[in-house]
């Protein structure tokens, strides 16, 4: 089934073998990937600039998540017009036109122009040529940002309450070219990220990145990217909430200036795909031990 509320697209039809609707406790979420540009976003850099921001294709990488009983989750707004996976007070104040009702704690990504509401496409590349109007910036927040953490509670919630646990990854792509550091360029193509091993249980981090290392890939662990909200926020190993973040090298399945598909994004997609049945069969495996007990 499939449906979109708020500009959130869920999809969970239903196919594995844990419970009697084959649903399983495992949600995978694309925050980046949306690409639907609302009418009222109004930027000065070019629109083929602005799409590189997004983490293109990822939501097809994953598409088959639910023909593995697990639920999927998309923005379909861009993360240049709000980012979900930043906190709701991460914003530069000196991006703001008028008075704002509660305090902000702006990060140092937000100095940068890459908090909440973005003011840089990247650096040296603004996004508007002057403040944005407080309204503005609180209309994103209701229409894109609440909607999507609230759909992202209540599955995780529904499916916690349901089977006891719960397994989420979220997902995006990282940029081949340099790292977030200004550092080298990246030399793996898997980035997995559990905050320093606060957000999951280790197995399931190793499940993933021995999967991954399996097919030949690169993989490093919290480095250089640890996760930021979106798994920080809900993951609870002590309450049988795993989160983790997975960045994937976007020169592994597109061109990075056009965001083509190139011909190894088939050979990706079916690993990812196979990815995802171990996750599923982990979970399900782990849903047959709790009802045995």
């Amino acid at each position: 089934m499939s449906f979109v509320i708020d500009d959130v697209l869920v999809r969970n039809d239903p196919a594995g073998t844990a419970g009697r609707d084959g649903r399983l406790p495992v949600l995978f979420d694309s925050p980046h990937s949306g690409c639907v540009y609302p009418a009222d976003f109004r930027v000065i850099c070019p629109h083929p600039l602005l799409r590189q921001a997004e983490d293109s294709h990822v939501e097809e990488l994953f598409a088959s998540a639910p023909d593995h009983g697990a639920t999927l989750l998309c923005a379909l707004f861009p993360r240049t017009c709000i980012d979900v996976n930043r906190a709701i007070d991460d914003i530069d104040p000196a991006l703001i036109d008028g008075d704002w009702p509660v305090p902000l704690r702006p990060t140092a990504r937000s100095t940068l122009g890459m908090g909440l509401v973005r003011s840089m496409l990247k650096p040296g590349v603004p996004l508007y040529d002057g403040k944005l109007p407080a309204a503005v910036v609180a209309d994103r927040i209701d229409r894109y940002y609440r909607p999507y953490h609230a759909q992202m509670q209540a599955l995780l919630d529904g499916l916690a309450g349901r089977f006891g646990t719960v397994w989420h990854v979220n997902c995006h792509s990282m940029p081949s070219s340099l790292r977030p550091d200004g550092r080298d360029p990246l030399a793996v193509d898997f980035v997995i990220g559990d905050r320093d091993g606060t957000t999951s249980e280790p197995g399931f981090v190793e499940l993933v990145a021995g999967t991954l290392r399996g097919f030949g890939h690169r993989v490093a662990i919290n480095d250089p990217y640890k996760g930021v909200e979106l798994v920080a926020r809900y993951g609870d190993p002590a309450r049988g909430r795993h989160s983790i973040q997975l960045e994937i090298n976007r020169r592994l399945y597109m061109n990075e200036e056009t965001l083509e598909r190139h011909e190894g994004f088939g050979r990706l997609k079916g690993e990812i795909d196979e990815l995802i049945r171990r996750i599923a069969e982990h979970a399900g495996q782990a849903v047959l031990r709790r009802a045995a007990e």
